[in-house]
C-alpha cells in the first residue's frame, strides 16, 4: 500500500518532534541539575518536594528560635553567677563589719562598698541582649528595675511584667529563657536589692544587728540565685539537645528533598548525548525519506 507524502511528513514531524522534546529535557536536566523542572516532569514528586521545603524551612525557623534561646539563657547564666559572687563579697564585708573591733567610720566607709555592690546588682539585673531586656518578662522593651532616688531609702521600682519570654523549639513546645525579675531576684520590698538598701543603711547608722541579719539573708539570696544558675544551665542542656535532633531532621529532610529532585549528572549527560545521538539518526532518516522522489521509483 502507497503512503501518501503528507502522511509520510506528518509522521516524520511528530517523529522528530518527540526527539526534540526528549533531547530538550535531558539538556534541561543537566544545565539545571535537578530531575523535576516542570510541574509535568514528576506531579508526585513535586508535591513531596514542596512539603519537604516546607519541613526544612520550619526547621531552620525552630533552629533561629533556638539559636536566640540559648544566647539569652547564657547571658542569664553570666549574670546570675556575677550576681552570686557579689552577693558574696556582700557576706565576707558583712562578717567583718559584724565585729567588734570595727567602729562607725570604717561601717560607713563599708556603706559605700555595698553602694557600689549595688550599683552592679542593679545593672545585671537589667541585662540586655540584642537590646532586649531579659529579666523584664515578656516586656523585653521596657527597663525592669530602677531606684527611685527621692525617698530615703531609695524605692526599688519593678517595670516588667510576670509573662517570662519565651521560644517556640517545637510543633507544641516553648521554653521560657526570659524571667519575671520579681520571681527570680524578689518584689519591690523584699528583694536581693532591697537587701542592699538596707544592709547599707544599717551600716550608716552603725546597727550591727542589722549587718547580722542581713548575712542570715544573704545566706538565703545565695541559694535562691544558685537555684537560677541550675535551672538556666537545664534548660541549656535541654535546647543543645533539640538542636541536635533538628539538626539530623535537617539531615534527612535534605537528603529526601536530593534524592528526589537533584539529578544525578553522570546519569543525566549520558541521557542527553543518547538523546543527541538519536536526534541525528531521526534527522539523517527523514532527509533521506524525504529526498525521494518519482524518478527514484522509475
Amino acid at each position: 500500500m502507497r503512503v501518501a507524502n503528507k502522511t509520510l511528513y506528518d509522521s516524520i514531524t511528530v517523529n522528530l518532534g518527540r526527539v526534540t522534546s526528549s533531547m530538550w529535557k535531558a539538556n534541561e536536566v543537566v544545565s539545571s541539575g535537578k530531575n523535576i523542572n516542570h510541574i509535568s516532569d514528576d506531579p508526585v514528586g513535586l508535591v513531596t518536594v514542596l512539603d519537604l521545603r516546607s519541613s526544612l524551612a520550619g526547621v531552620e525557623q525552630l533552629e533561629r528560635n533556638i539559636e536566640t534561646g540559648t544566647s539569652w539563657l547564657k547571658a542569664s547564666e553570666i549574670a546570675f553567677t556575677q550576681m552570686n559572687e557579689i552577693l558574696s563579697d556582700t557576706k565576707q564585708l558583712c562578717v567583718q563589719m559584724s565585729s567588734a573591733t570595727v567602729g562607725a567610720s570604717e561601717r560607713r566607709a563599708a556603706a559605700e562598698l555595698v553602694e557600689g555592690n549595688l550599683v552592679q546588682l542593679l545593672s545585671l539585673g537589667n541585662e540586655e541582649v540584642g537590646g532586649r531586656y531579659i529579666f523584664s518578662g515578656s516586656r523585653t522593651d521596657t527597663l525592669p528595675f530602677s531606684l527611685d532616688e527621692s525617698t530615703n531609702p531609695p524605692t526599688l521600682i519593678y517595670d516588667g511584667d510576670h509573662d517570662p519570654f519565651s521560644v517556640r523549639i517545637g510543633r507544641n513546645t516553648t521554653v521560657e529563657v526570659g524571667r519575671d525579675g520579681e520571681a527570680a531576684f524578689g518584689a519591690p520590698g523584699n528583694s536581693i536589692f532591697d537587701l542592699l538598701i538596707d544592709l547599707k543603711a544599717s551600716l550608716e547608722s552603725n546597727d550591727v544587728n542589722g549587718i547580722q541579719q542581713a548575712m542570715g539573708e544573704l545566706d538565703t539570696a545565695m541559694g535562691s540565685i544558685r537555684s537560677l544558675i541550675s535551672n538556666t544551665g537545664t534548660k541549656i542542656l535541654r535546647l543543645e539537645t533539640k538542636t541536635a535532633i533538628l539538626e539530623e531532621l535537617q539531615l534527612n529532610y535534605t537528603d529526601r528533598k536530593s534524592q528526589i529532585e537533584d539529578a544525578d549528572i553522570a546519569e543525566a549527560i549520558m541521557k542527553l548525548k543518547s538523546s543527541e545521538l538519536t536526534y541525528q539518526a531521526a534527522l539523517n532518516s527523514s532527509s533521506k525519506v524525504m529526498a525521494l522522489s518519482l524518478v527514484d521509483y522509475l
